[in-house]
């Protein structure tokens, strides 16, 4: 692992009228590799995301994505620069195709003699949908299958490898196997240990604990929008983890 951060925020502060989400947040990622962010409902998670995301702007500190200062003013600059969110809801179009949905607001249009005619080229979303879920060890049915008849696991795989077909760096996922089964739960975190394995940087957050410390190689625990620990995920057992997240313990 390189000394220098892939994805970095320094003394990050925020604010919402009297109400202090975030509190000189420091938190930093790495290349290669998966940090879980975990804290109770009000810790702050919700907000550094946001900021991380590029869905806010931070009232203080800094952004760095590979040791370069940054400043989002919208998350469409962060996703020009390779950090890619999913949301607990995931933003999926059930009555779309698996294709139309990797694709969504990045669709393929045909060319044609005077350059591009306007109709979706969906062959060439088929394939290269179905390629880039196969990249990433993603095994969904055919690509021009609607959405809707996939399982709910199914659903948030195809969510999650959106997400890392267009990541080229930071790839941020909120509560990814929520109201998961258990088989479901494990096919979602394959992925995320594949996208470790190709170099990304992860953020997984979580309420599941045991999910938390079986994917991730670090985590930083949000208390009162402050970092109250920040430390490698092998040193934390399940009882562990939810006592510095209530404040009974300090790492």
């Amino acid at each position: 692992m390189t000394s220098t951060a892939l994805y970095e925020v320094r003394g990050v502060g925020k604010r919402y009228g009297g109400v202090v989400a975030l509190d000189g947040v420091n938190f930093s990622l790495h290349a290669g590799e998966v940090v879980g962010l975990v804290g109770d409902n009000g810790a702050g998670k919700s907000t550094l995301v946001k900021v991380l995301s590029g869905a806010h702007e931070p009232d203080s500190g800094e952004i760095y994505l590979q040791g370069e200062r940054r400043s989002w003013k919208s998350p469409h600059d962060a996703m020009e620069a390779g950090v890619e969110t999913l949301y607990q809801d995931s933003g999926i179009a059930p009555d779309l195709t698996v294709s139309a949905n990797v694709f969504l607001g990045r669709e393929i249009l045909r060319k044609g003699v005077l350059g591009r005619l306007g109709f979706l080229d969906e062959k060439a979303m088929r394939k290269q949908a179905q390629s880039e879920l196969e990249r990433v060890g993603i095994a969904v049915p055919a690509s021009n299958r609607p959405v809707a008849r996939l399982s709910g696991g199914q659903r948030q795989a195809v969510a999650i490898g959106r997400a890392v077909a267009w990541a080229n760096k930071v790839i941020i996922l909120d509560e990814p196997t929520n109201h998961l089964g258990a088989r479901q739960a494990g096919e979602v975190l394959e992925v995320i240990r594949e996208a470790k394995s190709k170099g990304f940087g992860v953020i997984f957050i979580s309420h599941t604990l045991p999910h938390v410390l079986e994917v991730t190689d670090r985590i930083v625990v949000l208390r009162l929008g402050r970092v109250v620990a920040d430390a490698p995920s092998s040193t934390y057992t399940p009882d562990t983890l939810l006592k510095a997240i209530n404040g009974l313990s300090q790492q």
